[in-house]
């Protein structure tokens, strides 16, 4: 089996800076990490090659120093690392990065073997966005499967997979045929510990560096600013709220007496919101 798992090497939210004329995320001198969702999809594909057998490739879009993230991974215990790198991708969007990406994936199809399932994390810190999963899902005409919280079983033979989802209200529990695309959820799992020989392994391995034409993309309007049609016109802080909490307590500690002091207290606030219930209980 062979499995692809797409990460991204993301600025640390708590440092991030944004480029005053461009509007994007400025990468140079802001200390970086693995998308932490991607580390769930990474343990769970690690998980499933353990269990079944098979390769794990991880597949990266960045800057050259996006290559630490992919070290980072083998160290983990991936078999090898992928890093789609060009000048032609920066500013890439969600829309042109699912078409690098997609691109990319079918190319190490060709070199590697074809992937039996691709993963990725639900989100990265820095878009929050979840379109890039489903959107090279869609490229790639792959089944997809998001906000997967765990993979209840797979079945080889019979090209099966079968996956617990979370969706609003509840658990579904889906099974679908194999190749598909994953998307984790946080929270599943842990990442494991990479052993000492891993990491030695990771050091001396080496990392396959793709450039555009490497990875066979040919219409490069398609990639980086040009093939991005999302425009942000401005970033800023949304403005500190001046109003502080109101601490409501009640004499009695039952959660009914609470319900009800927020309830009283709520519509004191609003009483066009007691008045709209009203309306609509009579209708």
């Amino acid at each position: 089996m062979h499995i692809v798992i797409c990460i991204k090497q993301v600025p640390d939210s708590a440092q991030i800076r944004v480029h005053p004329v461009t509007n994007t995320i400025m990468r140079q001198g802001v200390p970086t990490i693995i998308n932490p969702y991607d580390l769930f999809a990474l343990e769970e594909a690690l998980r499933l090659r353990d269990a079944y057998g098979g390769e794990v490739t991880v597949l990266s879009m960045g800057p050259p120093m996006a290559e630490n993230a992919l070290r980072k991974a083998l160290s983990y215990g991936a078999d090898r690392a992928v890093l789609l790198t060009d000048r032609y991708f920066a500013g890439s969007d969600t829309l042109a990065t699912s078409f690098a990406l997609s691109q990319a994936i079918a190319k190490v199809g060709e070199t590697f073997g074809t992937p039996d399932i691709v993963f990725t994390g639900k989100q990265t810190i820095d878009g929050d966005t979840a379109q890039v999963g489903p959107g090279i899902a869609k490229r790639l005409g792959l089944l997809q499967l998001t906000y997967v919280a765990k993979i209840a079983s797979i079945d080889l033979a019979a090209r099966e997979i079968n996956v617990e989802r979370r969706c609003e209200g509840g658990m579904q529990l889906l099974k679908s045929r194999l190749p598909c695309l994953v998307t984790m959820l946080e929270g599943t799992n842990e990442i494991r510990r990479g052993s000492l020989q891993e990491a030695l392994c990771a050091a001396r391995s080496q990392v396959v560096k793709w450039s555009a034409a490497d990875a066979g993309i040919e219409d490069l309007t398609r990639c980086g600013l040009r093939g991005s049609p999302t425009v942000v016109k401005r970033v800023f802080a949304p403005t500190p709220r001046a109003e502080k909490a109101e601490r409501i307590e009640t004499a009695e500690k039952t959660p009914r007496d609470l319900a009800d002091e927020l309830v009283a207290a709520l519509f004191t606030r609003q009483p066009e919101l007691a008045h709209e219930l009203a309306f609509n209980n009579d209708a």
